[in-house]
Parts: structure tokens; sequence; C-alpha cells
């Protein structure tokens, strides 16, 4: 298994300093990292760094809420990708769910898809605020939206990636859309449980310390 190119190499610090990024993206080049996710404010640095290195920039949009209304998703997206981001981490309308308003949810995730037609959206539905039959339903209308992954966290909230709800995931959305695991990976046993389970993506800060973990066992 080639472990790195299933990493999203993270730094979604509020805090972090240019420095924090330059090294984020030195890793993520040195390991071949599948993209490192920053915030929008990096999203121009990191394509300036990682040009020519083959690891794609990924950023988040609506984070870490999702509570933003479509037309700032849009922006925010279409920002991203501008300034070189080629794949965009959504938080979905957690509301909308909570409301049964699943064709609003439907509608504000096609809209980010629609903006960015180069772009891998992943769409994040914090999985800790929900029930399962919410987690399919969200499933369900983010496949119609056009989403290339679902991502089950922020890492903001309560509760993290399970291999419980990787597999609710997995096993009720076409092979074609990815399933990426987020929040609380910290450790090779971790990421293999999340990978076994059907993630196929995983974003974490401790990518390093992961990959060489990995390598040892």
């Amino acid at each position: 298994m080639d472990l790195a190119s299933l990493i999203d190499h993270t730094n979604l610090n509020q805090a972090a300093k240019n420095d924090d990024i330059l090294k984020l993206c030195d890793e993520a080049s040195e390991w071949q990292f599948a993209s490192v996710c920053v915030n929008p404010c990096y999203v121009a640095l990191a394509s300036k760094i990682l040009d020519g290195t083959g690891v794609k920039v990924c950023s988040v949009v609506g984070f870490p809420l999702g509570a933003n209304v479509m037309s700032s998703k849009v922006y925010e997206a279409e920002r991203a990708y501008q300034d070189g981001a080629s794949e965009i981490d959504m938080v979905m309308n957690i509301s909308d769910v909570k409301n049964g308003s699943y064709d609003l949810l439907r509608r504000d995730i096609a809209g980010v898809v629609r903006a960015v037609s180069n772009c891998k959206v992943k769409v994040i539905l914090e999985t800790c605020l929900l029930e399962d039959d919410e987690i399919l339903k969200s499933c369900e209308a983010a496949v119609k939206a056009g989403a290339h992954f679902i991502k089950t966290s922020t890492g903001f909230s309560s509760g993290g990636a399970t291999v419980r709800h990787v597999q609710l995931i997995r096993n009720n959305i076409p092979m074609e859309i990815g399933v990426k695991a987020a929040g609380g990976i910290r450790d090779w046993k971790s990421a293999e449980e999340l990978i076994i389970a059907g993630a196929n993506r995983l974003g974490t800060s401790r990518s390093v310390s992961i990959l060489k973990s990995s390598l040892a066992s």
C-alpha cells in the first residue's frame, strides 16, 4: 500500500504562521503526500511552494461550522481554485440536516460542485453530530449533488473519524465516491483501521509520524 498517496497532510490551525505552512509543504513534497490541506489564506502560498512537486493543494470551505450561506461557500471555493487549490473540503450545512431539509442540503453542495468543476469536492458531514439515518441521507444528498468524496469530520467538533462511521458511509455510497476519514488520526494503528474500514483518503496533521510507523511495522 502506498500510504503517502492516501494522506492529506493537514494544518488548519487558526494560529498557523507562514513558517508552519512552509514546513507542511516541504514535508508533503519529501514524502509525496496526496495533498496539503490548508486554510484559504494559505492556498496561494502553498500552491507556489508545491508547484511542480506533484502534491495537490486542498482548501476548506464553510469551515468549520458549515453554517455559511451558499453564495459565501461558492465564493470561497472559487477563490481557492483561483489561488491554486485543486481539491475543496466543504462543510455541509448541518442545520439543513437537523431540519430535515435535504433538498436544501443537496443544492448547497451542488452550488459548490458547479462553481469549481475542475476540483474534487469532499463534503464534510461532521458525523459526531449526526444519527445514522442522518448520515445516510446526507450521503445520498452529497452523491446526488456530484460530490467526489464524503469526509467524516472537521476535527474541530466533539469527535473525529470512527471505524463504524467509515464503514457506514463506505457501505452506502457508490464505489467511485471516495471516503475521507479525518479527525483524531494520531497513529498508524488508527490509520490502518480506518483504511481497512473503507477510507481511501486520510486527513491528519500527524502524517509524517504515521508514515514512519507504517514503514517500521
